[in-house]
């Protein structure tokens, strides 16, 4: 085996803040806990509010407005005379970046990817064309776990964002041909444990990507481990947040005094006016959820194992992180239901109680649910307030890390990732040009000397800035602007301090002018550094509007 460091890179598919044991969560994630022992919990990584934007800043070490992704593809075709043709919203991974296993197979890496794409439909967007010698991906932004791909009377997908377009290498694959005992996250474990044993490897380092579309809905596990389950949920999301709360508290996840921020809903009720039948289809959608986490992490320790059986684990990065925020299916939901994707649901699927969580089910969970996985933080994916950009991560490489078991509140970015990787292969950035084109040069701040007990990741000096559909945040050591639009915000910056108010509860804004303005004038440099495009109050209000289903919001007091 190579002297070169291994890479495997785990990203889970809108897996809350809270979820994983390690983090304060009540899922059996065994695997997941061991490898967090043995490495380095980080409570301030950061990502974009969404999939496919942080899916590119993850392979191009820059921000999603310059790699590709400003919108979702899903959001951006609404509005072709805004997004269409503009540099950085193609809708794919475009080629103005040099994609981190295009530079690591250069340099002889063996690149494989398992798992979901969302970086490109288009043959010559595909992974094998982006560097990944070896591929199994399903290429849009969510699927059926299990095999069931319902086809209309025309013979098309119900759901076009639900399209079954799977590809292995160079060649789209035929779904129907998928063994009848397919499971998404057991399945994409498999491809990659069968990449990893493959002659073609030749002992060469590896540069793993693992890109589950678990606990993305449509939620469905086997039957078996939703039972593990069983009345887990029954006394609602606001009970789970507290204990979820208390046992991050105890674990040093979240430090002692914070305030966390209220919940907010979109329902008509809260859980206590619930009926019971409605408290027991709630509380079943959880069970299939935590399920969900549950296969998940023993997929993982599958990965885990097979390193340790090879001798390679101690010589292998393993890095584990969310994409985004837990999903309160509620902005996503826009581009959802303007397809008239309920009436889909309704005409092929089957959400009777006695058949949640199986093969043709389509069930998500509500936005309480979601806020318990990312209290003490506001709101959740697709927000650019904290609840939607935290997100959980764990870092294992004992030949560079930290003391094991540390937990970190050093704040990072889903943007590092290259640069770190690039370090500690020993390979150069190409810079400005790769293959005869001109890229841009990584925003991305390498761990490395961090990891080895040294300077900080980024300074209090460096700004980070964050927008999706209208929403936009700019943030410079511990202060953050936020800008939420109506009818979601304020519809104007807010500033808060995040070391002391990490739930963005307490606007400073009027109190704190100067440094309200100077987080605005870095705004605009922002802006023009990535020739982003802000989103019209229409686009903002179709985003946020009576079709997500969010217009009107109510708060919840917590519990006594």
């Amino acid at each position: 085996m190579s002297s070169k460091p291994n890479f495997l890179i785990i990203v889970a598919d809108d897996l809350g803040f809270t979820d994983l044991s390690p983090f304060g969560g009540e899922i059996s994630t065994p695997n997941l806990h061991k490898l967090a022992l043995g490495g380095s919990r980080f409570t301030q990584f950061h990502t974009a509010s969404a999939c496919s934007p942080t899916r590119s800043m993850l392979f191009s070490g820059t921000d999603n407005h310059l790699a590709g992704l400003g919108q979702m593809a899903e959001f951006a075709r609404d509005f072709p005379d805004t997004f269409g043709g503009k540099p950085g919203y193609e809708g794919y991974l475009n080629d103005r970046v040099a994609a981190l296993p295009e530079i690591l197979k250069d340099a002889g890496y063996y690149t494989f990817i398992s798992g979901k794409w969302h970086l490109g439909l288009d043959k010559p967007h595909w992974p094998v064309e982006r560097g990944f010698e070896k591929s199994f991906t399903l290429l849009p932004g969510a699927g059926n776990h299990f095999k069931y791909f319902p086809r209309d009377k025309a013979g098309g997908t119900p759901i076009s964002f639900m399209r079954s377009l799977y590809v292995e290498d160079d060649k789209e694959l035929n779904p129907d041909d998928f063994p009848e005992d397919f499971y998404s996250t057991t399945v994409y474990t498999d491809k990659a444990l069968e990449f990893l044993q493959s002659e073609q490897r030749a002992g060469r380092p590896f540069f793993g990507s693992m890109t589950y579309t678990a606990p993305h809905w449509p939620y469905q596990a086997p039957p078996e481990i939703i039972a593990k389950y069983r009345g887990k949920y029954d006394h609602g999301p606001a009970v789970l947040r507290r204990e979820r709360l208390k046992r991050a508290l105890e674990l040093g996840i979240i430090p002692d005094g914070i305030e966390p921020h209220q919940v907010e809903t979109s329902r008509d009720k809260a859980w206590k006016d619930l009926t019971d039948e409605e408290k027991r289809y709630e509380s079943r959608i959880m069970e299939i959820y935590a399920a969900m986490v549950e296969v998940l992490d023993t997929n993982v320790g599958r990965l885990v194992d097979q390193l340790e059986k090879t001798g390679e684990l101690d010589n292998t990065f393993v890095l584990f992180m969310s994409d985004n925020g837990a999903e309160g299916m509620q902005l996503e939901a826009m581009p959802l239901w303007v397809e008239r994707v309920e009436q889909s649901i309704k005409t092929y699927y089957d959400n009777s109680y006695e058949n949640l969580g199986k093969k043709n089910s389509f069930i998500w969970y509500s936005d309480q649910w979601a806020q318990a996985a990312t209290a003490p933080s506001y709101m959740f994916k697709m927000w650019a307030s904290e609840g939607g950009i935290r997100c959980p991560l764990i870092v294992r490489y004992p030949k560079v890390g930290l003391p094991a078991g540390t937990v970190s509140d050093e704040f990072s970015t889903v943007m590092d990732i290259l640069p770190t990787v690039l370090e500690l292969a020993g390979v150069e950035h190409p810079g400005a040009e790769f293959h005869g084109r001109k890229v841009h040069v990584p925003r991305g701040k390498s761990w490395v000397s961090y990891l080895k007990g040294g300077s900080k990741i980024h300074d209090e000096e460096t700004v980070h800035g964050w927008e999706l559909f209208g929403q936009q945040a700019i943030r410079k050591g511990k202060y953050k602007a936020l800008y939420v639009p109506a009818p979601l915000g304020p519809n104007r910056w807010q500033l808060f301090d995040l070391l002391a108010d990490p739930g963005e509860i307490h606007d400073l804004s009027e109190q704190k002018p100067d440094k309200l303005k100077e987080l605005q004038d870095h705004w605009v440099e922002y802006v023009a550094e990535t020739g982003l495009i802000e989103c019209s109050p229409e686009m903002s209000s179709l985003a946020g509007g009576e079709d997500s289903k969010i217009y009107h919001r109510t708060k919840i007091p917590e519990l006594d």
